[in-house]
């Protein structure tokens, strides 16, 4: 899945003179508080990290209360979804007008109606969106999804999605089918070309049935004149 990279960052933490004697925990404790959070410096939400490093050397603030800060190497694994990326979840509720998804277990996804390509037709009596050309092809409570990012909310860690490319849908669907039918459409497309290169024009099936019903009664006069000649 897109949206996710680790960061490499050098980190000051600010620890309180009462915590001096357990300064690793208090470095952990510090820490913690990014987590699950949009940070600016880092584009992203924190989702874990490691220390890699501690500096035993501290430098003390002056001031009534002498903080000191602590350096350190944290290695960051940031969540950080753009536009045209995509992200995989879990769909948690599925109505006519929006299907909403649950990222990574945190992060809410939400796809409205108008984003949800013509292919997917909402069914009333099953609650679900099914395809038109794949029956097999279901977005329902449950299915593992995967969508396009339009857009990013960090303040509400909203996500708002897109099922407009052919690329995206129910995961395991795609998995099975989407390879076989990228295939199906490039030897139609071969096939096309083939034919325009060669110089022979292109007619649909339309035009097609309308020259064979001209042409049968035709051949069948002809061959009737023939039968004819041949008795005489």
């Amino acid at each position: 899945m897109e949206g996710l990279k680790v960061s490499k960052s050098n980190l000051v933490v600010y620890i309180h003179p009462s915590q001096s004697n357990q300064v690793s925990k208090a470095v952990l404790r510090e820490l913690s508080t990014l987590l699950f959070t949009y940070d600016e410096i880092f584009d992203g939400v924190v989702l874990a990290y490691y220390v890699d490093s501690l500096d035993k050397c501290a430098k003390v603030l002056p001031g009534v209360y002498p903080y000191f800060g602590v350096n350190l190497k944290v290695n960051m694994l940031l969540f950080s979804p753009k536009p045209d990326m995509l992200l995989e979840g879990k769909v948690e509720k599925v109505t006519p007008e929006v299907i909403i998804v649950i990222v990574l277990g945190f992060a809410t996804a939400i796809i409205t109606e108008k984003d949800i390509r013509g292919e997917f037709k909402f069914t009333m009596k099953h609650g679900v969106f099914a395809s038109k050309y794949h029956k097999r092809h279901v977005i329902k409570k449950g299915t593992m999804l995967r969508f396009s990012v339009k857009s990013f909310d960090e303040e509400q860690i909203y996500v708002y999605g897109s099922l407009v490319p052919d690329n995206t849908g129910n995961i395991q669907w795609l998995d099975k089918n989407l390879e076989v039918v990228s295939h199906t459409d490039r030897k139609i497309y071969r096939s096309t070309k083939k034919r325009e290169n060669e110089g022979k024009p292109l007619r649909s099936d339309k035009d097609a049935l309308e020259l064979s019903t001209v042409d049968t009664p035709q051949k069948l006069k002809m061959s009737k004149k023939q039968k004819v000649r041949e008795e005489s």
